[in-house]
């Protein structure tokens, strides 16, 4: 498995974690607070999560298949983006137990 791949997904969790975030104190600010620029910013961080949130799932599954991942594992990422926070704490998990992965792989082949 290429780094690349890694870092696509890194990135991705990132961006929709922020996101997220943003989004639920956009919906705090609108209901519970009835801040009046509040709707207009749910409304534009929502539908920019929705689309990322696409993204995230096409990157996210793409690693889950080239490192080989069981079915519940992979499930457990993709649904790490609609929980807020949860992303960055499954992204730091998976970060490290494939960079390691990643980088045993070019020794094994050079000691081949």
């Amino acid at each position: 498995m290429k780094k690349s791949v890694l870092t696509r997904y890194r990135v991705m969790a990132y961006v929709t974690g922020v996101l997220l975030i943003a989004l639920t104190l956009g919906v705090i600010a609108k209901y519970l607070l009835e801040l009046d620029g509040a709707d207009g910013f749910t409304r534009v961080v929502g539908i920019a999560h929705g689309w990322l949130y696409v993204l995230y799932l096409v990157f996210a599954f793409d690693l889950g298949s080239k490192a080989k991942w069981p079915v519940g594992k992979q499930v457990w990422v993709l649904l790490a983006g609609t929980v807020p926070t949860a992303a960055f704490f499954v992204e730091r998990r998976i970060s490290r137990e494939l960079d390691a992965k990643v980088a045993e792989r070019p020794q094994a082949v050079a000691g081949a």
